[in-house]
């Protein structure tokens, strides 16, 4: 297993974040009535590296002592990323129920508490402020789109809540300009990732021209900054920069000027559909190159929509549930199985989510009991400044620091293919 991250934030968020800046917090807490629902708790027994999940010897003693600490979802749950949002679900699920043989601070259990974005910034935004200001959760888990994730910043920092984010890779969700920044991530940042593609086409197919296929939104952007910074390293050219849009049906005339332009292998970025037309068009150019992609299409239903050459495609991930597990791989792996019913790994669909998710929550519950509250700006202070954790992913040797909200770095992936309807690393065929 291998491990992988670095910058972009949209005009709009940069705007957002200006204003709040300039803002005192207590009169933006005013103005929306919200405030945290920290508890005075007693001091709580430090962990040891080893231990698995969240554990204190104190108890709160009001009659709310044993009331669930709510932990808010706001990811892609319909639509073409349904799968996707499956995926980080089912290992949130995994990690609570592990987290709640103990509990948190003292004995309460942790409660999910989910909201479908739909991939829409708009309804992102809507969907995080109403779980802080009307469900009251402690955190905010986010899922898939970078432009949703992008959008919501500015309420995770007005209502001082701290975000965990287990899909979006835009280097600016937590390489941002808030001060105190309340976005982590376990997860990949698109800068690295662009870091690692280009270096595996490198050793692999000693390319020295490439072609960038992008979404047309933000974490395209994200991802062109960051093939275009890391290039001049690994001294590739880019025979070009192409854009296509969710709805494109056909892109054969971006292709075919990358492909006149003698790239050598194309660098995708984008989610499973889109991705697909990338592929069928491709077929009808007739063109064979090496394709070398950002985990998008590791979720939705890309090899139903990409068809035969599906598995052309190497992509990167965080981890794999095919090959020798470590003892936490092989204890999650039993729980996804009993718990959803699975008949193999192959049924664990987009992995990334559920490992990242899984890691990410238990350092959340970490953090809350190390914070001794629910109050959004001690956790997110208790993340900073968390210890050692042996994880699914890795052992997190201080996993965030105020200087690096990235738990994952570009030694931590790995590069994988699709086989049928199976995720396996490139250098392994089930």
């Amino acid at each position: 297993m291998a491990n992988q991250h670095k910058l972009y934030l949209s005009e709009q968020v940069k705007e957002m974040n200006n204003e709040n800046n300039n803002l005192h917090r207590r009169d933006l807490l005013k103005g929306f009535g919200y405030f945290a629902t920290g508890l005075a708790l007693s001091q709580l027994a430090s962990c040891t590296p080893e231990e698995q999940a969240p554990n204190t010897t104190d108890t709160e003693t009001d009659s709310a002592s044993q009331s669930p600490v709510k932990i808010g979802l706001v990811a892609a749950l319909t639509g073409e990323s349904a799968l996707s949002g499956e995926a980080i679900t089912r290992g949130l699920q995994v990690a609570i129920d592990e987290v709640n043989i103990a509990g948190v601070l003292g004995g309460r259990p942790l409660e999910l508490v989910s909201r479908d974005d739909e991939s829409d910034p708009a309804k992102g935004v809507a969907t995080a402020r109403e779980l802080i200001e009307q469900e009251d959760v402690a955190v905010v888990f986010g899922g898939l789109d970078s432009p949703v994730s992008l959008a919501m910043l500015p309420v995770f920092h007005e209502l001082t809540t701290p975000y965990m984010g287990v899909w979006a890779a835009a280097t600016g969700i937590t390489r941002n300009d808030f001060k105190p920044n309340y976005a982590f991530r376990v997860s990949a940042n698109d800068n690295l990732v662009d870091k690692f593609l280009l270096r595996y086409a490198k050793q692999k197919y000693n390319v020295s021209k490439v072609g960038l296929m992008l979404i047309n939104n933000p974490w395209g952007e994200s991802n062109q900054a960051g093939f275009e910074e890391w290039s001049k390293e690994f001294q590739i050219e880019i025979a070009g920069i192409e854009k296509f849009n969710e709805e494109d049906s056909d892109v054969t005339a971006q292709l075919t000027r990358l492909k006149n332009a003698g790239a050598q292998a194309l660098m995708l970025v984008a989610n499973a559909a889109p991705a697909a037309q990338v592929m069928r068009s491709l077929t009808r150019i007739k063109w064979d190159v090496p394709i070398i992609s950002h985990w998008g299409i590791s979720g939705g239903r890309f090899p139903e929509l990409a068809g035969d050459i599906a598995n052309k495609v190497e992509f990167v991930q965080t981890y794999s549930f095919f090959g020798t597990q470590s003892p936490i791989g092989e204890k999650v792996l039993k729980k996804l199985t009993e718990k959803f019913q699975l008949k193999d790994p192959s049924e664990i669909l987009a992995p990334i989510g559920t490992a990242n998710s899984y890691d990410a929550l238990m350092l959340t519950a970490k953090a809350i009991d190390q914070a001794g509250s629910t109050e959004g700006a001690k956790i997110q202070v208790a993340l900073e400044n968390l210890p050692q954790y042996k994880g699914l992913i890795k052992t997190y040797n201080k996993p965030f620091t105020p200087d690096n909200h990235d738990a994952l770095t570009e030694d931590d992936y790995i590069m994988v293919r699709w086989e049928e309807n199976k995720i396996v690393p490139v250098a392994q065929k089930i």
